[in-house]
């Protein structure tokens, strides 16, 4: 076949979509080197005007590029068929306007032609070529060149020589992305990989757990803290002018509100170039410490917290540029008995001085494994009014891996984190039964582990581990790494967002 071409455009039976979605949403990877040859015969387009609702004439949708290759949607080319064939299985499945997903059908179809082309890339820099002679027979089963069961001359000839060459050209692609695929399926895994990654879930454990919620962290130590740095907390009320243009700039108009040629509230209406400006520059009431990533200079913020009622800072630097102060009231110093003020020390606690919160949970913890070597961990937890938790049977599942029984944290929440712990999964699997753990922080608990009982899993279901890692969890994992490497690759200048605003937000 000197001249290779694209037969007209047809619509896919449902059986095809179908088969498109299934075979997408079970392996995108693999399914990427099969889609040209599944849907060759290249569905209905629409002119490119007509579903680009700001293009006026010709628009170029190109997206991105991946090694300068561009990723583009043309009429008829790779990233067209997916965004076709989604959009049109969407409509079918989907209820409703289809237009609330167009963002999410475009992406699709971009991401799918940014890995095709990288594996592309990658084969063609280990210099594989598909063959020409098998490129030719698999043009030739293409069934609209079919006739009687055998390839018809004559059907092929019908197609202009630009279309002949095209479907040549997404044959041999397909080719050389289902040989890409081989050769990564191929890899050999070791015949000890299965039973060793079974073993990993050999052994389960049940717990019960005692738990010691942030929360719990008394006024009293709160309202300690807050005397002995009472500074931080010292209540403000002030105005500020802010300018980014030029510290020459924010003098000035320090000058002029100090000679009283123009008045605070008028000067920051006209010249303020911060959120502030249509109030008069009123920011209303601060805590010192909020104003220390405000104002980053120690000095400068100094002379910003000692300021009395109606008196004007001098010029401060600001992330933002250059500013000056207002005071609108005098420095009010906390108020430990009033409850909101309490609530604003714990906030500064828990975001600046977390440490100490976990160190006192950690004391009480701590506390609790001694009366329970004592008296028991049933009766401490009583003692102590504590929260216990039950979870397991578990294995050792550090990383939540779909092979083996989950953690469950969403029916124990106190346990969301724990996944990825590796501490965690030391502590569970080393202390041992019916005593105490050590004390652990995870997420906004210090928590305490009590191991009951330690179970071997079922043979038949280390038998399933190993077959389901072996079919099917060792290749998908890899397909998928591979899939988000080329995502996540340097060679890839994604444009995606830029290009479909452009085009297809509305006006």
């Amino acid at each position: 076949m000197a001249s290779k071409g694209r037969t007209p455009s047809s619509q896919p039976d449902h059986s095809s979509r179908d088969e498109f979605i299934r075979r997408f949403k079970a392996n995108p990877f693999i399914f990427i080197g099969t889609i040209v040859i599944l849907v060759i015969v290249i569905v209905a387009f629409v002119l490119v005007p007509a579903i680009v609702p700001n293009a006026e004439g010709f628009v170029d949708l190109t997206f991105g590029s991946y090694d300068k290759v561009p990723i583009a949607y043309v009429r008829g080319n790779y990233f067209a068929q997916v965004q076709s064939s989604y959009a049109q299985y969407m409509q079918s499945a989907i209820s409703g306007n289809i237009q609330s997903l167009s963002q999410q059908i475009w992406r699709t179809a971009f991401e799918e032609t940014v890995v095709r082309t990288a594996m592309l890339q990658e084969m063609k820099q280990a210099g594989y070529e598909a063959p020409p002679g098998l490129v030719d027979e698999e043009v030739a089963k293409i069934p609209e060149f079919q006739e009687n069961g055998q390839f018809s001359a004559a059907r092929y000839r019908r197609l202009d020589r630009t279309t002949q060459l095209s479907v040549w050209k997404d044959v041999r692609d397909s080719m050389i992305i289902n040989r890409y695929s081989a050769d990564l399926a191929g890899l050999r895994q070791s015949s000890r990989e299965g039973p060793f990654i079974s073993a990993m879930a050999s052994t389960e454990r049940s717990f019960d757990m005692a738990v010691f919620p942030l929360s719990s962290y008394p006024v009293s130590e709160i309202s300690a803290f807050a005397r002995d740095n009472a500074e931080l907390f010292t209540s403000l009320r002030l105005s500020k002018i802010t300018v980014s243009s030029g510290e020459r700039e924010i003098r000035q108009i320090l000058s002029a509100v100090q000679d009283g040629s123009q008045s605070f509230e008028e000067a920051a209406r006209l010249h303020s170039q911060d959120a502030y400006a249509e109030s008069g520059g009123d920011i209303g009431l601060r805590l010192a410490y909020e104003l220390a990533q405000e104002i980053p200079d120690n000095a400068e913020r100094e002379a910003v917290l000692t300021l009395t009622k109606g008196s004007l800072s001098p010029v401060v630097k600001v992330p933002t540029g250059w500013a000056f102060y207002r005071a609108e009231e005098d420095p009010l110093p906390a108020d430990l008995e009033d409850s909101s003020m309490v609530e604003k020390v714990r906030t500064y606690l828990v975001e600046f001085e977390r440490g100490r919160m976990d160190d006192w949970l950690i004391a009480e913890a701590e506390s609790f494994i001694t009366a329970a070597k004592e008296r028991g961990f049933n009766a401490a937890i009583e003692e102590k009014s504590l929260t216990k938790r039950n979870f397991g049977p578990v294995p050792m599942n550090y990383g939540d891996v779909m092979l083996f029984k989950s953690l469950s944290s969403g029916s124990v929440s106190e346990l969301s984190g724990a996944v990825s712990n590796e501490n965690f999964w030391r502590i569970a699997f080393s202390t041992p039964l019916m005593s105490p753990s050590s004390p652990q922080i995870i997420g906004d608990n210090a928590l305490v582990l009590f191991p009951l009982e330690e179970t071997g899993a079922e043979e038949s279901a280390l038998e399933s581990i190993d077959s389901s890692y072996s079919s099917y969890w060792v290749n998908n994992t890899m397909n998928q790494s591979i899939r988000t490497s080329f995502l996540q690759s340097k060679k890839l200048k994604d444009n995606f967002y830029e290009t479909y605003s452009k085009y297809f937000q509305p006006l």
